[in-house]
This record gives C-alpha cells, structure tokens and sequence, in this order.
C-alpha cells in the first residue's frame, strides 16, 4: 500500500519543493535520481529509528484486510502462524541482500540494482514485474473502495444489515466509480505527488487502528452471535500454501528498501540488518493480530476483506472502513505513479528518443499512460467480486521480489567475487540458490492455483 513511502516523512529533513519527484520507483531515463542520493547524504541521512518506520510503512496496507481469510484458507491460527514464522526468515534475508548488493552495485533503485547486479534481460524482467505488481495492487484498491463504502454509506442511511433491496446510492459499482472519477484520477495526473507525506503517515494510523479494532472486538464482541466454526486442522497439506500469496503480498517492501538503505545516515549492513528485523517483527504482530482475531471472531465465514463481515451500524468499525478508504484514496495515486515511471523508463528505453524530445512530450505521454492506466483498473476492479483474487494473482509476483531477484542478485555478486572462495562464500551461494528455488516454486504454485480457482474456474 505504501510502496512509494518517501524517506523524508520521517527524517528530519526539509524539502524546499513542495512537489518533490517521487524517487523510490524512478525511471532509469530520469537522472535526478543520483543528485537525491547525494543531496540526503549531504544532508546527514536518516537514522536508524527513522528507517524502521519507513520501512514499516511500506509493508504496511491493504493486505492486511485478507490475512484472516489467508489464516483459514490455511486450516487455521497455527498453520498460518508457522507459515509466516517460516517465510519471515527469508524475508529479513532478501532485506539484507538487497542492501548488500546495493552497496556493491552503488545503485540507489530495486530494478536499477537488479540491472546492474544481474544483466539488462533480469533488469527488464523485473521493471516489467514492477509495473504489473502496481498495476494489480491499484485494482485491489479500487475493490477495498467499493468495499468498505457502500457499507460506510449504508451505515449512514440506517439501513439494516439484511436489506435485499438496497438503494441505488449504495451499489457498489456506482461508489467506486464516483470515487475514481472524482477524486482519483485527478491525483493521479499531476507530474508531481509531493502529498504523498501526509497519505504515508495516515496509512500508519489507519492500519494500526484497524488491528486494533479487530483485536478489541475478539476480546469484546458485544453481541449474542453463535460461536463461529472453526476447523482444528487443515483440510488437505496442501491447502497451506493458499495463504502464501496474501503473506508474500503483505510483508513485501523490498522494493522501495533499497533507497531507505542508501537514505541510511550509516549506510552498513549491520545497522540495515537490526531495521529490517525490528520492522519485520513489527509487521508480525500487526498482521498477526488482525489474522488470528479476525479469523477466531468469524472462523470460516470471514470475508476476503475482513471488515465486510461487520455490521455496518458498528461506529468503531465505520471509523475503521473511513481510515482504509482514504489511504486507499491518497495511495492509488502513488501506486500508479511508480508504475507509470517504470513504463516511462521502458518505453524511452525501447524507442532512445533524445531528452529534448522526451522532455517537450513529456506532459502528453503521463495523461496518455495515466488514463489508459485508471480506465483499465477501473474496469478489472468494477468485475472481480473481491479483493482476494487480486491478491493471489500478485502476490506470486511479490514473492517474486522477496525471494527471486534478490536470490539472482547475491548468487551474481558472489559469483562476480575474485577471491579465494570460503566456507562463507559457498553459505552464501547455498543460499542464494535455496532462496531463487523457494521462490519460483511459491510464484509458479499460487499463480497457477489462482489463474485454476479463478479464471478457470
């Protein structure tokens, strides 16, 4: 959800433009990038408590509304407890990866560290992964908005939990289009997101209030529902692997880590180490809490986007569902911001049109690409009936960006490696190999199981 946190949200750095460019998912073909490096390093950096926040704002989002349906397509609290236990550790590893091969590369960005590390053809790949990862998360927000305001709206009108004739102002389609057109689409074309630090700190509460929320109900539920039923183990060992893509979708930040790296007043890998685990452990218990409570609160009837399985007459819950739809609102934009630049740097790439050229049909190219961008998501989105299906079609490209890349990247820096090769060389390249392995087992298996379940299907 906040793919595109910007380092100086929570340095105590000053910006004199109010529009300062985005600069975590930057075209290659922009070559502003490398003077924000050395402008924040001249600047004294951002510390290490500040970049733990970073970082856990940019894992932090809407994927947070899906783990308690992930914890029971799994069989339940202790399957998806160990799943996540067990992913966690190579999620903190692709972390410290990504700042070790930026260190050795000198690039600032993901895909330019990807580039450099391990060829044009893996560079390429993983803008393409990028563009389409951002592409689908903005269809999983237009849902959440569709979600989580008919009910917010339905909430307002008083009308009852069972209406099976709801009114016309609460259709689904109808709010997440007026939404789209009226708010975001304008946010979306400007060359300039310098908002973007006010929605970063919103999502923070936002999603901490949710967990809250959720956490308070379990232990509080104040009504005479039945007691839900919840399954004591999983239906099949492979029914597991379901909550995978909602995990890896969850915890990836890896992605915008690379500039909170070289933001870093100590740009080292022991200090980089401590602030990826730290806000890894963090995101473990908000995610946690959501998981197990929402999952125990409602057992197997839990909604893909947990707060739908609430009353819409429940004030804290309504509170929640306002939080999430207007960090939703203000991320869309950055989401399709990052996309637009990756395609940006591809498309000058492709065509080598010189600066000029590129310059003066700047302002054409960014509304072309930004209407085709919105019109197309907001299509997808007005048809697939929930935010899960979203999820598990992208999340095997998020596991893609924890395991996979960073994997290629410390197999092709370790291979690049003139000395003597040490007992610490040959841990290293076991593990690089076990990392990339993981991964395009876990992106072939959900993607192949999404594409079966609901395409197919």
């Amino acid at each position: 959800m906040a793919i595109n946190t910007d380092v100086e949200d929570w340095a105590a750095i000053g910006s004199n433009d109010p529009g300062e460019r985005a600069w975590l998912l930057q075209s290659p073909s922009v070559d502003t990038v490398q003077d924000l490096h050395s402008d924040r390093r001249r600047s004294g950096g951002v510390s290490s408590f500040g970049a733990v926040f970073i970082v856990v704002n940019a894992a932090l989002g809407a994927g947070l509304l899906n783990f308690p349906a992930a914890f029971s397509m799994a069989g339940g609290v202790t399957a998806g407890v160990v799943l996540q236990m067990f992913m966690l550790v190579f999620i903190i590893g692709g972390l410290v990866i990504l700042g070790y091969c930026s260190q050795v590369s000198n690039e600032g960005t993901y895909q330019e560290v990807v580039r450099a590390t391990c060829g044009k053809v893996t560079g390429v790949i993983c803008e393409v992964s990028i563009a389409v990862y951002t592409f689908g998360t903005c269809i999983a927000f237009f849902i959440v908005i569709g979600d989580q305001l008919d009910r917010l709206i339905a909430a307002m009108a008083h009308e009852p939990d069972d209406n099976s004739t709801p009114h016309w102002y609460t259709d689904r389609k109808l709010t997440i289009v007026v939404t789209a057109v009226l708010v975001i689409l304008p946010l979306s074309i400007p060359k300039e997101i310098g908002f973007q630090k006010y929605a970063s700190t919103l999502s923070v509460i936002g999603t901490w209030y949710v967990t809250i929320v959720i956490i308070i109900k379990y232990i509080w539920p104040g009504g005479k529902a039945p007691p839900p039923y919840i399954p004591s183990s999983s239906a099949s060992w492979t029914a597991v692997f379901n909550a995978m893509p909602t995990i890896c979708f969850g915890f990836q930040c890896h992605v915008s880590s690379v500039p909170v790296f070289n933001s870093m007043r100590k740009k080292e890998i022991k200090p980089w180490g401590l602030v990826v685990t730290l806000s890894m452990i963090i995101c473990l218990f908000v995610y946690t809490g959501t998981g197990v409570c929402g999952y125990l609160t409602f057992g197997s009837n839990v909604s893909q986007d947990v707060l739908m399985s609430y009353p819409p007459d429940d004030i804290a819950v309504a509170i929640a569902r306002a939080f999430i739809v207007v960090c939703v609102v203000t991320s869309y934009p950055i989401l399709h911001f990052c996309g637009r630049a990756v395609i940006e740097g591809l498309w000058l790439r492709f065509q080598g049109e010189q600066v000029e050229v590129c310059v003066r049909r700047e302002r054409r190219r960014r509304i072309l690409q930004t209407l085709v961008w919105f019109v197309v998501t907001l299509v997808l989105a007005l048809f697939i009936p929930d935010i899960g299906r979203v999820i598990s079609l992208i999340g095997g490209l998020a596991a893609c960006f924890i395991f996979v890349f960073p994997g290629l990247c410390l197999m092709q820096a370790k291979l690049s490696e003139t000395d003597s090769r040490t007992t610490s060389w040959h841990v290293m390249m076991v593990s690089s190999v076990v990392m990339v392995t993981v991964g395009v087992f876990i992106f072939g298996l959900t993607t192949t199981n999404s594409i079966y379940q609901d395409v197919v299907n």
